[in-house]
């Protein structure tokens, strides 16, 4: 089955460099610089521009205020994370619709590395106490107009009826066999049963995966893809733990957090930790990488509860 949605226009050379071209004149010899497509995910295109800029371009409606609200945040999450050496990809040039291309688009800086998913688990320990820093210091009380994301970083219950009908997919489908389907569930009822986020909401990334950390040098090197940024309960970023390290990495990124968080907020990640891994599963048919990721996950989900 083909899951990644279809672009609704078609994003060329031609219409990146016009964009370019026209509103990105604060970039010396932007008109003259290399241009390449590197990246296509569900929602954006990325194009390198020469070899210190990137356009990020939405390739849906649906993912356009995506583009608007990292516009809109990304400079103030920039500025807190400069000090961890944790670079985001906040825009340099904020590109505006034009011609026959109708959405909001950016320019931001090149982050050079290694994509995270491409690191093996081991050796993604390296970036744990980075990791956690950034968080830390992310997962700040945020402003009444933060942007509404309606599924990232609210209460788990919110989500129950689609964790139950992905394990049914995952069933019928036969990418999941009985038993392990019954201890994700398990953990995921766990996390049902855990008391919920009782603090103001704070600034969460919203689709933290390996897919969205950049390493260099064994170091963690930046975070990318923040579309989904959002407010509410910090356990969907800390899902990180399960999601992108092995069993030493984890319990390193665990105790760099310190006492941010309690037991509660951990035993909620890791129910997120399920959740992602399961939408992993299911919405990766045509993305081999995505659902190793999933399947991977799950078996650290089940072999390592929080204590």
């Amino acid at each position: 089955m083909h899951d990644k949605p279809t672009a609704e226009i078609d994003i060329d050379t031609a219409l990146v460099r016009r964009l370019v071209i026209e509103q990105a004149q604060s970039i010396p010899h932007a008109a003259e610089l290399p241009l390449e497509k590197v990246a296509e995910g569900w929602d954006s295109e990325v194009w390198r521009l020469g070899a210190e800029y990137a356009v990020r371009l939405p390739r849906r409606d649906l993912a356009a205020p995506l583009v608007l609200s990292e516009q809109r945040v990304l400079p103030g999450i920039a500025e807190r994370l400069a000090p961890l050496g944790v670079p985001v990809p906040a825009p340099v040039v904020c590109g505006a619709p034009s011609g026959d291309y109708p959405w909001a688009w950016s320019v931001v800086r090149w982050i050079e590395g290694d994509a995270g998913l491409d690191v093996p688990r081991a050796a993604r320990a390296g970036w744990a106490d980075q990791l956690a820093a950034a968080l830390v210091a992310l997962h700040t009380e945020a402003p009444a107009d933060f942007p509404v994301n309606p599924v990232r970083g609210r209460p788990l219950q919110t989500r129950a009826a689609a964790f139950a009908e992905r394990i049914a997919t995952a069933r019928e489908t036969g990418v999941l066999d009985e038993a392990t389907a019954d201890a994700l569930t398990a953990a995921w009822q766990e996390g049902l049963r855990t008391p919920g986020w009782n603090g103001p909401p704070v600034w969460i990334h919203g689709d933290l995966h390996p897919g969205n950390l950049v390493s260099r040098d064994g170091a963690l090197a930046g975070l990318i893809d923040f579309g989904d940024v959002t407010a509410g309960d910090p356990a969907y970023d800390l899902a990180v733990a399960w999601l992108a390290f092995d069993a030493a990495g984890r319990a390193r990124f665990i105790a760099a957090t310190g006492a941010h968080y309690d037991t509660a907020t951990w035993r909620r990640a890791h129910a997120w930790a399920a959740a992602v891994a399961l939408v992993l599963l299911v919405h990766s048919d045509d993305n081999p990488d995505y659902f190793a990721l999933g399947s991977d996950a799950v078996t650290h989900v089940l072999a390592d509860p929080p204590a």
